[in-house]
């Protein structure tokens, strides 16, 4: 019986020991969390919201070890050319300020502008004007104009 729980004892510490060094080298070591030489992050556009980093920029923190982009909607194809409407860019503003939980701004005064982009403002519920934005119709590039 004492030879029996000695050779069974043995088994399992020679079993955790051989466990652990194949988990030891099953994965290299993580990236460090932050840019170590020294430069700052790439800008981001609004809000850093639906923007994916320009080229040029190494795009720290978007992109996976393995080089794949990180994308909350994956399945969903991203468009060359967004054919963007008045309509969808009172929904997109919209959606931003519910996806950061502001229930009482709205988005007004959305019109295509002559040059091209679509302009729209964020107020408040007694009509001051928070800030003005235009969105790029095909490229959906926002920028704060006012």
């Amino acid at each position: 019986m004492r030879q029996t729980l000695l050779a069974a004892a043995a088994a399992f510490v020679i079993g955790g020991v051989a466990t652990g060094a194949v988990l030891s080298e099953a994965q290299p070591p993580a990236p460090p969390p932050a840019q170590l030489d020294g430069t700052p992050p790439p800008p981001h556009g609004w809000m850093g919201w639906g923007h994916r980093p320009r080229s040029g920029q190494d795009g720290a923190g978007w992109r996976r070890p393995g080089g794949g982009m990180l994308r909350n909607f994956a399945l969903i194809y991203r468009q060359e050319d967004r054919k963007l409407a008045p309509a969808d860019v009172q929904k997109i503003a919209e959606a931003f300020l519910l996806w950061n939980g502001n229930h009482t701004w709205k988005v007004t005064d959305v019109a295509a502008t002559p040059d091209g982009p679509i302009g729209f403002d964020i107020s408040t519920p007694d009509g001051s004007v928070v800030a003005k934005f235009t969105i790029d119709p095909h490229t959906a590039q926002i920028k704060r104009v006012g």
